[in-house]
């Protein structure tokens, strides 16, 4: 049953992980939750990490992808400072509406990594998708109202698979 919310690889947060790491596993295209991943939710604007993370992987010629929940107004201001492109109200775990964007992308999924900071919804979606994932943790204790049930229950399943010793550190490949 765990196997669904089982992330390929997990990291404290997502710019500790070495550039180097995405090559070394063949990733051409990142597909990025925004809040509490790249920045926190209440953050309109990327952040100079959030900035200098985005420059580092077009440097190395990764693409990187905004996905969120979150509605245009949020996402797209922030994704257009970024230069990248995005899908929001995406209603991620459901795959619905980007295996839309899927049928449009030059990459294939074996070249896709999935990095979000929930395991009911990131995880369980690249897991559908059958993308490699990567779990982070809370880049900010803060939360807005409707993630903190998602929250709540998603302790518990980390708990589990570290019990069961099934997360594997991105440092450990």
């Amino acid at each position: 049953m765990f196997k669904i919310f089982t992330p390929t690889y997990v990291a404290k947060n997502v710019y500790e992980i070495n550039v180097d790491f995405f090559k070394k596993i063949g990733i051409k295209c990142i597909i990025c939750d925004l809040d509490n991943t790249l920045d926190a939710y209440y953050e309109q604007y990327p952040t100079e990490k959030a900035m200098d993370f985005v420059k580092k992987l077009k440097e190395a010629e990764i693409d990187i992808f905004l996905t969120s929940n979150n509605t245009e107004t949020r996402v797209k201001p922030y994704a257009d400072k970024l230069n990248i492109n995005y899908i929001f109200s995406c209603r991620k775990p459901l795959v619905f509406k980007f295996k839309k964007v899927l049928k449009n992308f030059k990459y294939d999924r074996k070249d896709c990594l999935i990095i979000g900071d929930q395991v009911f919804t990131d995880v369980l979606f690249a897991n559908r998708l059958k993308i490699k994932s990567i779990l982070c943790d809370n880049l900010v204790s803060k939360d807005q109202f409707f993630t903190k049930i998602n929250k709540f229950f998603d302790k518990y399943i980390r708990r589990y698979l570290k019990k069961h010793n099934k997360l594997t550190d991105w440092r450990e490949i």
